[in-house]
Parts: C-alpha cells; structure tokens; sequence
C-alpha cells in the first residue's frame, strides 16, 4: 500500500513540472519562434526545387550543351576519318602467317600441317647461335619456343622449333620442307594430326621413325571415324572435353604401372570395359 502511494506522489509532481516547463516556454516565446523557423526552412526548401526545375527546362529548351575542350575542337565532318584507322596488328599477323591451303600469287597450294607456309624471308627472322645450340637440347619436343616458324603440337600445344638435327625446316628456315620433329596425317593433314616426338610416344605408344616411313599413317580423329581401330581416341585435354570426359594429366605414370604401352591404350581398355558394363 505504502508502494503504492509513492508510485502516486511521484506522478503528482511530474506532472506538476511539466506543466511548469509549459508555462515558462509559454512565457519565453519559443514555441512560436519554432514554428516560424520552420516556416521559413520549408519555404526555402521549396524555392530551390522550383529553380532547379526551372533550370532543367530552359537548359533543355535553348541552352547550348556544356562541351569539353577536346570536343570542340572536333567538327562534324571529321567524325567519319575514325574509318579510315587501321586496327593495330601483332606481329605473328603482320608476317601474314598462314597455314594449310595458302594462296601464293593467285593460285591456292596445299601443304601438310607439318609444312606451314610462312610469307616471310629468311632475313626478316633469324635467330641467335644459342638458341640454335639449343635447338636440339631436347629432341621429343625441341628446346626452342618460336611463334612464326614453331609448328604447334595438338597434345602439348608448345610451339617449338623441333629438336631433330638434319630437319631443314626449323634447322635451315627452309619453308619448302616439312618439319621431321611433327606428323602430319595422310588423310586430313589437319592440325589434329601434328604431334611431337614426345607426345606421340607417351600419349600414343609410336615412334616418330615409324610414323615417317608410314606414308598412310593416320591420327587417332581419323582411325576413329573410319572405325579401323575400335575404342581408340584421341586423348588431349581438348578433345576429352569435347567427348565431357576429364583431362587425363599425367596418366602416363599410372599406365606404365599397369603395364601399358601408353594413355591411350589405357584409355582404349577403360572405354571397353566400360561398354561391357553398359550393355
């Protein structure tokens, strides 16, 4: 009960001081001032929307538009001249590399991928004598890298001059002779059938000797569509993709360890096991 009447007491002299701080606002003026503070902020906030408006139309209706300084200088007619730059080129383009079927003085000639047409002269590319020395460090796959004159691997892809010695090719710069280190397929001599030393022997299981004395060798794409070799594919990461198959990596480790010639008789043996499964 005692709790009860403080709690009472306490509302009592609350409210007695607010209406006392009432009176003395009253008293002092404040309430108007406020109010005319108000008035005036509210009014002004209103005049700068209507001279932004204002400003938005007439600015639309006759002002010129603001230019910058290179814009100025830049007339209507000459707008045009931007045609007539020429689009910057790398040098690989600039030499006009071409491969496969390449137009020279009118008339189309077919080369073997391992044979790409350079339109360059030898005094235009040389390289130095120890890049030359090093030419042949390493025979599978060479030991030079040459964007112009390197002839591209399906499976690696490293451009490299190759590492054979007597190929005059890559030796000499000798564009009418064929690049020894590279296969080329008899029947599509496309680039899906150029592949290194290296490549061919750890990926394939041939040697490059033996591919050169074929003279009707064929790359794995078209032993697979002429069906003579059943289950056998060509194993690069491109391809595999295409086929939504995971790149192998280096599954030459594993295929060796089971006693396979090379990844993809490893991968001929998946595939049929695979089908045997499926039927």
């Amino acid at each position: 009960m005692g709790r009860l009447r403080a709690k009472c007491d306490y509302e009592d002299l609350r409210n007695a001081r607010i209406l006392e701080n009432k009176e003395r606002l009253a008293s002092l003026g404040l309430k108007k001032a406020v109010t005319e503070l108000r008035s005036i902020i509210s009014s002004a906030k209103s005049a700068r929307i209507h001279a932004r408006k204002c400003h938005n139309t007439l600015s639309r209706i006759s002002l010129p538009l603001r230019r910058s300084d290179r814009l100025k200088q830049i007339s209507p007619v000459s707008t045009p001249v931007r045609c007539q730059i020429s689009f910057r080129r790398s040098d690989r383009l600039k030499r006009k590399l071409v491969l496969d079927s390449n137009e020279v003085e009118g008339e189309v000639v077919n080369r073997p991928a391992n044979a790409p047409l350079v339109k360059i002269s030898n005094s235009e590319h040389w390289t130095s004598p120890d890049a030359s020395a090093r030419r042949c460090n390493s025979k599978g796959r060479g030991g030079v890298y040459d964007p112009v004159f390197g002839i591209c691997c399906h499976f690696c892809r490293q451009k490299k001059l190759c590492g054979e010695e007597d190929c005059r090719r890559c030796g000499d710069f000798d564009m009418d002779e064929p690049c020894i280190g590279k296969t080329d397929c008899s029947v599509c001599h496309s680039t899906n059938g150029v592949f290194c030393r290296a490549c061919l022997k750890v990926r394939y299981g041939e040697e490059m000797e033996e591919v050169i004395k074929n003279k009707k060798w064929m790359c794995p794409h078209c032993v697979e569509e002429k069906g003579i070799n059943s289950y056998w594919i060509c194993n690069s990461s491109l391809c595999l993709k295409k086929r939504k198959m995971a790149p192998t990596g280096l599954a030459i480790y594993r295929a060796r360890k089971m006693g396979y010639e090379s990844v993809a008789h490893l991968l001929m043996d998946e595939l049929k096991r695979a089908d045997l499964r499926n039927r």
